[in-house]
């Protein structure tokens, strides 16, 4: 290995991508990952005895007796005394023990390699800071003895996965919405814009909605069985029996999770501002919830959204009339840039994320863009019309840059790390 280079590529990299929604590992060189999985993870505390000891589902810490589940296949089993937590806060990894029981089992169960075999790049937010990138080399290096690690910044990866070096990257995923303006591949620190208007937004405004209309939102989970009712007719179902004592945290998570699906299905956004009496004639959506109970939904559908878009609308929360729109957002965030590199930004607006699949979110934002560019720019904006493709843009373009013949000589070895300590994550990556 000459001058501390790394060159085995004949072994496949590992691209990591953990959002806070869902973490996505998968080969580089791959089309989409191999794993996606909740960012959420169930924690038993030790001494109960009616945790199942099922070998499929999960790491045991044997210090603290504190059992871990993984995975949709395992979280939504209903456990007595599961809190629902998750390692990230701010879309930066906060619990580092935790974070270290997710990567056992990604290798363990995901993998099912020897993380010795695999160099390993990985995504991270445009605003993590030194101390946590140099933890996270340290870790991946001391305890998994990875041959060599690679940090870059997610809307770097999105700008390459849509084929572009330099962008204006809008990633609206569950816990906040982003501008970034990336520049030959180097993200503009000064100019990134961030909003709490996302996903989590959404669903927080449909619970509330729920609670409006008197609708009882009822996790899957809790039915033993259901009979069909007319439309508007009060819910015949039947609760199920010995189910163990749940905690809030699992319960709020089950909820949250029953009503992503009402926003995927129910939701849109509106072409043009809301306003009352033109969305009267819109189309309406019948939704059926789990425990039956099925009704008619009209202009409740277009007006959670708006929130996204025009925060004047928000009922109930505090400061709503500061929080920026994502239009705001984006011209914000451009206008903190270089004059001369507006042009490049505004020509490659590139939208991603999770919440940005609301039907009518791109086009609306195209409008609202469209009446905020300065006239002698020429706005474009670029969003994959296949869903997968926006929801795992930062995977794809670690997945195409880890592959890459002229990335190779990029990554941190092993043995550089030996030499230069956890300090050379901020000289090798930007």
């Amino acid at each position: 290995m000459s001058g501390g280079v790394y060159g085995g590529d004949e072994v496949g990299s590992l691209v990591f991508d953990i959002g806070s929604h869902s973490v996505r590992i998968g080969y580089a060189g791959e089309d989409i990952p191999k794993a996606d999985f909740p960012t959420a993870v169930g924690v038993v505390a030790g001494g109960d005895e009616s945790v199942d000891m099922d070998d499929h589902s999960n790491s045991c810490d044997t210090k603290s007796d504190k059992k871990y589940y993984f995975d949709t296949v395992n979280i939504k089993v209903p456990r007595k005394n599961m809190e629902m937590t998750t390692c990230l806060r701010d879309g930066m990894i906060e619990d580092w023990d935790l974070f270290e029981h997710l990567m056992d089992y990604v290798y363990e169960k995901q993998v099912k390699s020897s993380p010795e075999l695999h160099p390993v790049l990985m995504s991270e937010p445009a605003w993590n800071v030194r101390a946590k990138r140099e933890r996270l080399a340290e870790i991946m290096f001391e305890k998994y003895s990875i041959p060599a690690f690679f940090l870059v910044k997610n809307a770097v990866l999105s700008a390459f996965a849509n084929g572009r070096a330099t962008g204006l990257i809008i990633d609206s995923g569950a816990t906040h919405t982003s501008a970034i303006p990336v520049y030959d591949g180097y993200v503009l620190q000064q100019a990134i814009v961030k909003s709490p208007l996302a996903g989590d937004f959404v669903v927080l405004e449909c619970k509330k909605l729920m609670e409006e209309l008197n609708i009882d939102v009822v996790p899957p989970f809790m039915i033993a069985s259901k009979d069909p009712v007319g439309e508007g007719q009060p819910a015949k179902w039947r609760k199920k029996e010995n189910l163990p004592e749940l905690t809030k945290s699992f319960t709020n998570y089950m909820v949250k999770d029953t009503l992503k699906d009402f926003v995927a299905t129910v939701l849109q956004v509106s072409d043009t501002p809301y306003e009352e009496s033109a969305i009267e004639n819109m189309p309406t959506h019948n939704y059926e919830f789990c425990n039956g109970y099925n009704q008619v939904f009209g202009q409740e559908r277009l007006r959670i959204p708006e929130g996204l878009f025009d925060p004047s609308v928000i009922k109930d929360i505090q400061g709503s009339n500061t929080m920026l729109s994502i239009g705001h957002v984006a011209t914000t965030s451009v206008g903190m840039c270089d004059i001369d590199t507006r042009t490049g930004l505004y020509n490659n607006v590139v939208v991603v994320g999770g919440n940005s699949l609301l039907t009518g979110f791109t086009e609306r934002l195209n409008r609202d863009l469209s009446a905020k560019t300065p006239p002698s720019m020429k706005l474009k904006l670029i969003s994959s019309p296949i869903p997968s493709e926006r929801r795992f843009s930062s995977w794809i373009g670690g997945s195409i840059l880890a592959s890459l013949g002229s990335f190779q000589q990029m990554w941190i070895s092993k043995q550089e790390y030996e030499e230069g300590g956890k300090s050379c994550v901020e000289k090798k990556c930007p």
